[in-house]
């Protein structure tokens, strides 16, 4: 691997710029220079490592200074980084690692000696032979980055990202969110998350400063609040959980973040109530709902007018420069008009494919469909995710493929229940699962966690249901969790988890108390 335009401006700031602040961690400020005095220490212990085959460093994502400069050094060296998260079983991550083809894995709280050996290199490496052959602008001996999905229905998929790719990626960020000297960014997310690259690495890539939320007080509203207003953030990217933590701690303080100048909301659905709350957090803020996967990074934005805010869902938005998007029909026939289907894009940010699988497996990385004009891109990427076309020409998100299922011969997507859900003003969390069952073919199954001090119950919450949905969607059971739902490794809700949840015998033990519906 080529060395990184990231590493070479991440050099140039430090030359140029050593004691300006890179990174904000435990209120600790670290200046560029700090910072690549880190990196050189990184450095030292990948030179007593055995390189020479170029596969990829195992860098487990803790959210510190020292893992952003593994990271960097890593890049420094032409090394591919892979981030697993770092709240992985051993046994899981051990077979992650080895499926990427890692030989070596540096951790941060390990300034000592590098460990050797952490997971056995398959025969062949992923730097090059493990991705499907690439299709496009991507060369797979190019790979920077390999970041992981959720791991929601098994083992993370490992997905490799070129140095081109997030480059590109980079320099459309820092012009949009105007991410250079003198901007802060928030980093909530966690450093394997695909929301870093705007973050963390964008950031640092054009000379700004990053302020990490500290893990352990990611629901802390007032801890939120505080590391925006202390460090002047101008730029803050979170899911909407994050924001309503900050609203809700902003009303408690009888505070305003006049810093933040961009405030995006990204990785789920915005609740109407929640977005209703962000001009009074936010009195100079400007708004944008972000979508993408981590397959492809982000694909649209859409900017919301702050006088005019939207009570009935918030639009996927433009494309962004170099996308290419289309929305196919059950049969495979791109929907030119007004119509739903699923969303297929291309983005000049992508994977080329998946590391370490099987490559005679069904991939959603998929070539050019059939039913594309000429001329469209040679790869493309199957979202999973049903949209809507307006009359308008305007995308809006409906739910997932495979959260599609029937009930009594209605078919209903669980993904809309939960929207409703989430839209009750005292609902602060709701999943909803589709339980097999030999009658009905599947009776919806919600979890909920209510806002603090709610008194709504299952009657005021199947009457909500009823005025907004068909009566086949209308969740059978619910129950009600007296704390967070469980999180998957980049923060999505762990819906295997919560499918054990339903099948305990003694959902006591669980915090999670069953009403049945009535």
């Amino acid at each position: 691997m080529k060395l990184t335009r990231l590493w070479t401006s991440f050099a140039r700031q430090v030359d140029a710029r050593p004691h300006a602040t890179a990174l904000v961690a435990r209120g600790r400020h670290i200046s560029y220079g700090e910072l690549a005095d880190l990196v050189t220490e990184a450095s030292a212990r990948l030179e007593r490592l055995d390189t020479t085959g170029g596969e990829p460093i195992g860098v487990p994502a803790t959210k510190t200074p020292r893992t952003i400069a593994l990271v960097l050094a890593c890049l420094r060296a032409g090394l591919p980084v892979v981030l697993p998260s770092a709240t992985l079983p051993d046994a899981t991550l051990q077979r992650l690692l080895a499926r990427a083809g890692c030989r070596h894995v540096l951790r941060a709280d390990d300034p000592g000696p590098a460990r050797t050996g952490a997971a056995p290199a398959p025969a062949t490496p992923a730097r090059a032979g493990a991705a499907p052959a690439p299709r496009g602008p991507h060369d797979p001996n190019d790979i920077a980055f390999v970041l992981t999905t959720s791991g929601s229905t098994g083992l993370p998929k490992l997905v490799p990202l070129t140095a081109g790719a997030f480059e590109r990626f980079a320099d459309w960020a820092a012009e949009r969110f105007d991410l250079g000297p003198g901007a802060a960014t928030l980093n909530y997310a966690p450093l394997n998350f695909d929301l870093c690259f705007l973050d963390v690495w964008a950031t640092l890539h054009h000379g700004g400063q990053v302020v990490l939320v500290d893990p352990d007080a990611a629901t802390n509203g007032r801890h939120l609040l505080d590391a925006i207003d202390d460090n002047a953030v101008t730029v803050v990217q979170a899911v909407p959980m994050a924001h309503q933590l900050l609203a809700d701690a902003a009303d408690d303080a009888g505070r305003r973040l006049a810093s933040v100048r961009h405030a995006l909301f990204t990785g789920d659905h915005m609740p109407a109530r929640c977005l209703a709350r962000l001009p009074a957090v936010f009195p100079n803020g400007r708004f944008y709902n972000v979508y993408g996967c981590t397959e492809t990074n982000d694909s649209f934005v859409h900017e919301v007018d702050r006088d005019a805010l939207p009570a009935d869902g918030v639009p996927l938005g433009t494309a962004l420069p170099g996308v290419e998007a289309f929305v196919l029909d059950e049969d495979g026939a791109v929907v030119t008009g007004p119509g739903r289907g699923e969303l297929v894009v291309a983005t000049p940010f992508q994977s080329a494919g998946y590391l370490g699988t099987d490559p005679a497996a069904p991939s959603p990385f998929v070539d050019t469909p059939a039913a594309l004009p000429p001329g469209a891109a040679a790869r493309f990427y199957r979202t999973g995710d049903l949209v809507r076309r307006d009359g308008a020409g305007v995308l809006h998100l409906e739910g997932r493929n495979d959260f599609q299922v029937k009930v009594r011969g209605t078919r209903v997507n669980t993904a809309v229940v939960e929207q409703v859900l989430l839209d009750h003003e005292e609902v602060a969390e709701a999943v909803v699962l589709a339980v097999p069952d030999p009658v009905a073919g599947h009776l919806l199954h919600a979890v909920l966690r209510r806002v603090p001090g709610a008194g709504v119950g299952t009657l005021g919450l199947r009457q909500h249901c009823a005025r907004h949905l068909p009566t086949a969607a209308i969740p059978s059971t619910l129950r009600l969790s007296e704390t967070a739902l469980p999180r998957t490794s980049t923060g999505k809700v762990d819906r295997q988890a919560l499918d054990r949840i339903l099948r305990s015998p003694r959902p006591e033990a669980t915090a999670v108390r069953k009403e049945p519906a009535r």
